[in-house]
């Protein structure tokens, strides 16, 4: 319990994370000292977490309009446009922090956060997907110098993650539908977390958090205010960890789905008799956030009396009260003689709705306690006009990596299978039926393509032949490697997957997973990842419309890689043409579709030399990773303008329904690829026979068949579509190379002559489907 006579002292303003420069402008700000609640307040609205302060100079610098945006960043998600009178709201979150120090809860309230973001717009929750980075979970050369107790640790907190995104979905009753899970050395007691939801409205249905009306009445509703998650956003999302960090589970909230339910329900119901004016979650700073941004976006004031806020622990002083964040929680503001209309329908389902305020003509966050001031604050200065640095940014030195650290590939004709089947078992490789089978992907009934059925997840709207695709991506080595180059990749590639299910990408959401902003390397890594995704996102038009960053992802002074995750939504005109990943039919012709990468990645020089370019190239791969325990040399060139080529002729493809299945080429390369397409989730014994000839040229065998560059994608047509499938290509100048057909048995794979992969497809389908649940039994 903090009392509020503290007398507060430029070093209890540095015990809140307040740096003598901030107090100072908080005195400025109120002309005064300020008291105990309002230094909290302030912590908590400067933390980094809720004022962005290192970023926003940077974030502007996004693309965030396009046709079918309606809402873009600023709101509690982004909104777009998908016809028939409908929107699809949707938006991508962190909880990395608080899933470090407590997995399960850390987790499972990231998922509550995300839905509530969702259904406070008004609209109706239909999806969630799921971007995670865990740090090695077996030894290895990929498990770098991680420790068995380490080694261990990861595997505890992949149990409680898993276990708490499945407890809050399956109970809340929205399908977890797909996502991404990475392993990497430097996520060892940094996990990253990242949970998108997806929802639909009408268009002229929505709602949005702007506090309007002097004399409304300021409503609180849902479950009862605790101290949990007290300084959740000030001290735990907003600082390094240090060995101190597990001592921090109070400041992790605890959730409750079922509440959360009915408080969807009583919302939306609420919001139908239009007796509500406003609405916002009590997600981050808790009451602090909601009354000041709702008052701010307004241009008004709102007053509220923490004595009439439903409170489920004695003695609870307002510094707590405001700080806490207690979850499934919301404020709304409604129309004056209206009240009895919300509070009927909360009441009905059996949820707190208590008036604990009124909105002013003021400006003022003002904060009552029994009557008496507690805080007073002007709202826009809180909300809006926190600092905002333009922090230090310099390039880290320059090291180059000798041609002896580099991948060396093995002599023509060398068998690639064990080493092969050793890529399949990697546990980023790997089957994620062992997560997957732990969440419920098929609640709703909306579900066209659910997780490991398709490159991207792709639900139907039941008021509309139309249908959804989402994916979301990332790929933190290459950011590590080079974060502009890494970040363009992150986008094209969850563009790409949408793609191969057949829709076209529309909008995008990012969640940016940076270390210590402070550090100016940290902050030329971000401002890279921002001009990258900037670059990629005008490409391939999918402007972003919200997302998060997230600072700070570090331990005892070890950043992770610099993870943009992007999440690209995309839009079918007809469900039906929704295409999956899995060859189906014995005899069906496999091939590969090329955009035509140019030759723009590396700078002119020795390293343009053919082989040497190979192998720079390569040792960024997974293949590099995983079987030599080398990370080095840079990611593969990216042209977005095939990319864009590709992905229309992907789109073109699927609506002619002239492909059966379609897999892009990306983790593992060309061999991953085939495979996977192989392993049909059902357990169908389908494999390929393959040829790959002179058109990869004249690569190593080890760089044909797992080097990961871009733009292309393996689909499977019947013998009698050749010609259609052809002249759709050629219309977007994407090549064509026939690889081979759909066979039973066996998985063969013969380049430049030689066979290079053969093994019976139930032996490699059972070490690639078993691998990650073998690894983490016993994990919990």
């Amino acid at each position: 319990m903090i009392d509020i006579e503290i007398k507060v002292t430029a070093q209890v303003a540095a015990e809140h994370g307040l740096t003598p420069e901030e107090y100072a402008r908080i005195q400025k700000t109120l002309g005064r000292d300020p008291n105990i609640t309002e230094l909290g307040i302030f912590s908590v609205m400067y933390s980094e977490h809720c004022s962005y302060k290192s970023s926003r100079v940077h974030l502007k610098r996004l693309p965030t309009r396009g046709t079918r945006v309606v809402q873009g960043p600023g709101e509690n998600a982004g909104v777009v446009d998908i016809g028939d009178g409908l929107v699809a709201v949707f938006k991508i979150e962190s909880h990395n922090h608080p899933s470090f120090v407590e997995p399960f809860q850390g987790a499972a309230t990231g998922v509550g956060g995300i839905l509530r973001d969702i259904f406070t717009m008004g609209a109706r929750p239909i999806a969630v997907l799921d971007s995670l980075r865990f740090g090695p979970i077996a030894p290895g050369p990929s498990a770098g110098k991680a420790t068995p107790e380490e080694i261990e640790h990861n595997r505890r907190i992949v149990d409680g993650v898993i276990r708490g995104i499945g407890f809050y979905g399956n109970c809340f009753g929205v399908p977890t539908v797909g996502g991404e899970v990475v392993f990497e050395p430097c996520y060892s007691n940094n996990p990253l977390v990242n949970a998108l939801a997806l929802g639909i409205a009408h268009k002229d249905e929505l709602f949005f958090a702007s506090a309007q009306g002097v004399g409304n009445p300021v409503i609180y509703v849902g479950a009862k205010t605790g101290r949990d998650g007290i300084h959740g956003a000030s001290l735990l999302a907003s600082a390094e960890f240090s060995e101190e960090s597990q001592q921090k589970r109070p400041n992790v909230q605890v959730g409750d789905p079922f509440l959360e339910k009915l408080l969807l329900e009583a919302c939306l119901e609420a919001m139908r008799t239009g007796a509500v004016v406003a609405i916002q979650d009590m997600g981050a700073a808790g009451l602090t956030s909601s009354s000041s941004e709702m008052a701010s976006r307004g241009g008004m004031g709102i007053e509220i009396d923490l004595a009439l806020v439903p409170q489920r622990e004695t003695a609870m002083t307002p510094y707590e009260m405001m700080l806490s964040e207690s979850q499934e929680r919301m404020l709304l503001v409604a129309a004056r003689g209206r009240e009895r209309e919300v509070f009927d329908v909360f009441h009905k389902w059996g949820l707190d709705a208590v008036e604990v305020g009124r909105v002013t003509n003021d400006g003022m966050l003002r904060v009552l306690n029994h009557g008496q001031v507690a805080a007073e604050i002007p709202a826009h200065a809180l909300a809006e006009e926190g600092p905002r640095y333009e922090r230090p940014i310099a390039a880290p030195a320059k090291v180059a990596t000798p041609e002896a650290a580099l991948v060396k590939f093995v002599p023509a004709g060398t068998d690639l299978t064990e080493n092969f089947a050793r890529l399949l078992a990697s546990p980023t490789i790997a089957s994620k039926n062992w997560i997957t089978e732990q969440y419920d992907s098929m609640v709703r009934t909306n579900t066209r393509v659910g997780p490991g059925a398709g490159d991207a997840a792709v639900v139907r709207l039941k008021e509309s032949k139309r249908a959804l695709a989402l994916s979301t991506d990332g790929n933190g080595r290459w950011g590590f490697l080079n974060p502009r180059l890494g970040a363009m990749h992150a986008v094209a590639e969850a563009a790409r997957n949408v793609a191969c299910t057949g829709a076209r990408p529309v909008a995008a959401t990012n969640c940016l997973n940076f270390g210590n902003p402070e550090k100016p390397e940290v902050m030329w890594q971000f401002t890279e990842a921002i001009d990258g995704i900037s670059e990629a996102c005008k490409a391939l038009d999918a402007p972003i419309t919200g997302g998060n960053v997230s600072f700070y992802n570090e331990t005892l002074g070890k950043p992770i890689y610099p993870t943009p995750v992007l999440g690209v939504l995309g839009l079918m005109e007809d469900a039906e043409c929704a295409v999956g990943s899995a060859f189906r039919n014995q005899g069906d012709a496999i091939l590969l579709l090329d955009g035509g990468v140019e030759d723009a990645g590396l700078k002119p020089g020795a390293a343009n030399d053919g082989a040497l370019r190979a192998r720079i190239e390569f040792s960024s791969s997974e293949f590099a990773k995983t079987i030599h325990g080398i990370v080095a040399g840079a990611p593969p060139a990216i042209d977005l303008a095939a990319e864009r080529r590709l992905i229309d002729c992907l789109v073109a493809l699927a609506e002619a329904k002239a492909i059966r299945s379609a897999h892009d080429v990306s983790d593992g390369g060309l061999a991953v690829a085939l495979a996977e397409c192989c392993f049909d989730g059902a357990g169908l014994s389908v494999s390929a026979r393959v040829e790959a000839g002179a058109r990869l040229g004249d690569e190593a065998a080890e760089a044909a068949m797992f080097g990961e560059r871009g733009a292309r994608a393996i689909v499977s047509v019947t013998p009698a579509s050749l010609a259609g499938v052809s002249a759709i290509a050629a219309q977007y100048g994407v090549s064509i190379q026939r690889l081979g057909e759909v066979t039973r048995g066996v998985f063969s794979i013969e380049y430049m002559g030689a066979s290079v992969i053969r093994g019976d497809v139930k032996m490699l389908r059972k070490t690639w489907a078993e691998a990650l649940g073998k690894t983490l039994e016993g994990a919990s």
